[in-house]
């Protein structure tokens, strides 16, 4: 048995975030916090979606301190800033860590105590504010899931508040927005969604209508990363881009994710890797890890990649997706590799015992444990260099 469920209307297309004003009204919103970075606000990119706010005759409030890695602080910060202004509804805008936020934001509007106070899944228990949400980037599909990923840079953790009640009610999806994105962000970004739909379909919890969406989201980014990060104002590329990550994390929000993301977290917490990046340096050792387990999920991937897998053994037809994901790592300049981050052999021993917590693992199609995955770490110390 299965079940696939998906409460976030999508309102998806170029152009599609001019009416962003008229949608939250739609919505019954009176008064508007706008959550988002300072990066995405010195772009330029909310011009137009500030003025549909204001044709619509929304009082609104500007929040742009979000951090690249988002952080229970800043939740705090964007919440007092919301009492005094007395939201009624959060607007989220970027990438993942603005969208993160916004979700912890419109809980904690209503919640008692702090966000860490919620960790795990299904325990904001008040239904949090209307969340509206406007990804920036093509990655990390947080318009469409119900996990908000937070760090506390006090203490150095990271940790996931989950629950249906804080997806977004709404997710803008306009391709349009993405078009100022520079080359190193959208290959990055571009490889998390990639991870995201790979990790999905070869999951032990996979099931047929996110192996669907997982198979049509690798199509996209596999015809389409290569043009977006070389040609940034391919509006085409960028549409598969943006459409690709939102089907990925439709695939990933009901499965779960693998040995990649299981370690991306204690990484991106300890040695403060994008997070994007450091998937895409562990994902090639970690389908190296898998190809066993998935062999014929891994020869379909090199399908999709365009390999030629005929005549081959089915162990060798599988590693052409090994080497076509190295290919693609290397044409949008991702070659680099755990020690660029100044990590050593020394420190994955207690990244692996972090990642084994993860949830994440016990989906993998192959049983892990922490010395496997310190061996993947290791292999991927030099990257692809």
């Amino acid at each position: 048995m299965f079940t696939y469920k998906m409460p976030t209307e999508l309102f998806v297309g170029r152009g599609s975030s001019k009416q962003t004003g008229e949608k939250l009204k739609g919505l019954g919103g009176t008064r508007v916090i706008l959550i988002t970075d300072n990066g995405v606000l010195q772009a330029g990119i909310l011009s137009g979606i500030e003025e549909s706010i204001k044709s619509a005759e929304l009082p609104y409030v500007i929040f742009h301190e979000v951090e690249p890695e988002p952080t229970i602080q800043g939740v705090e910060a964007a919440t007092r800033m919301l009492k005094e202004f007395s939201a009624d509804i959060v607007l989220g805008i970027g990438g993942g860590s603005s969208m993160d936020t916004a979700k912890a934001v419109a809980a904690m509007a209503v919640n008692e105590g702090k966000i860490f106070d919620y960790v795990g899944f299904g325990l904001v228990k008040k239904q949090p504010l209307p969340i509206v949400a406007v990804p920036t980037t093509a990655g990390t599909g947080s318009e469409a899931t119900f996990w908000s990923v937070l760090a506390d840079k006090t203490n150095d953790i990271k940790a996931s508040v989950g629950g249906w009640n804080i997806m977004p009610v709404l997710a803008i999806v306009d391709p349009e927005l993405t078009l100022s994105l520079p080359p190193r962000v959208t290959a990055a970004t571009g490889m998390d969604a990639l991870c995201h739909a790979m990790e999905s379909y070869v999951a032990k919890s996979t099931q047929p209508i996110s192996e669907g969406m997982s198979i049509r989201a690798m199509e996209m980014i596999a015809r389409s990363l290569r043009r977006a990060v070389n040609r940034g104002d391919d509006i085409e590329a960028r549409e598969d881009m943006l459409v690709g990550s939102l089907v990925a994390a439709l695939a990933f929000n009901v499965t779960r994710l693998g040995l990649s993301h299981a370690l991306a977290i204690p990484f991106g917490a300890h040695f403060h890797i994008p997070h994007g990046v450091i998937n895409a340096i562990l994902l090639p050792w970690v389908m190296e890890y898998n190809l066993p387990a998935a062999t014929e999920k891994y020869i379909t991937i090199a399908k999709i990649f365009g390999e030629n897998v005929d005549g081959l053994a089915p162990c060798d037809g599988a590693k052409k997706a090994v080497d076509a994901v190295k290919k693609l790592l290397s044409d949008i300049g991702l070659t680099e590799g755990l020690k660029d981050w100044k990590v050593t052999e020394g420190d994955l021993e207690k990244i692996a015992k972090e990642g084994i917590l993860s949830g994440n693992v016990a989906v993998n199609p192959r049983l892990a444990g922490v010395k496997d995955l310190v061996e993947i770490s290791r292999r991927a110390l030099n990257g692809l260099k």
